[in-house]
């Protein structure tokens, strides 16, 4: 099988099922960030950090794999011709949701409280996460814009909204691991 296939060459791609969009279409735009946060990940998970981090990144992108299949599938082709489910076995589920919950709890409980907003730095790896977060945000803003056109899991949504504050809580620990400087922001006065 060939990598490249011309099927595209005139501006548009096929979602799950079949179905040619524009390859600019909501769909492909929020799909196609979460694409983007996976490979991010990736270069957090390639830094040097604790091996308990390193799994639930894993985890994160093989979750991330999912909400891409979700964001790729129309709602009128989740269900093939034969009656069977085009994402069978896929999904996000409350657990998923869960699992980062906890890990932010378990990190908070080794932070100082914040008194202020975080500035973005102090070390690569840290830096990393925070662009990471940002990725994650507009990943959340463009499945909320699709789903204001075509329904999309709410889950799906759920999921990168809690994604964004793990890499956050993510990014405050490893500054604190590394010992990186933490600077926060104080608004002048």
């Amino acid at each position: 099988m060939k990598v490249y296939t011309k099927t595209g060459d005139k501006g548009t791609t096929a979602l799950f099922g079949g179905t040619r969009v524009p390859k600019d279409h909501a769909r492909i735009e929020s799909y196609g960030t979460v694409d983007e946060l996976n490979s991010h990940i990736g270069l957090i998970r390639d830094q040097d950090m604790n091996a308990h981090y390193k799994e639930i990144l894993i985890e994160i992108q093989d979750r991330l794999f999912t909400v891409g299949a979700i964001l790729a599938t129309p709602p009128d082709k989740e269900v093939k011709k034969n009656g069977e489910l085009r994402l069978k076995n896929l999904g996000i589920i409350d657990t998923d949701i869960e699992l980062l919950e906890n890990e932010i709890d378990a990190m908070e409980e080794a932070l100082p409280p914040m008194t202020h907003f975080v500035l973005p730095g102090g070390h690569t790896t840290v830096s990393y996460c925070h662009i990471a977060r940002c990725v994650c945000r507009r990943a959340e803003r463009l499945a909320v814009h699709l789903s204001h056109n075509e329904p999309v899991a709410e889950i799906a949504i759920q999921y990168l909204n809690r994604l964004s504050d793990y890499l956050f809580v993510l990014a405050r620990k490893l500054s604190h691991d590394l010992k990186a400087d933490e600077v926060q922001w104080i608004p002048r006065k």
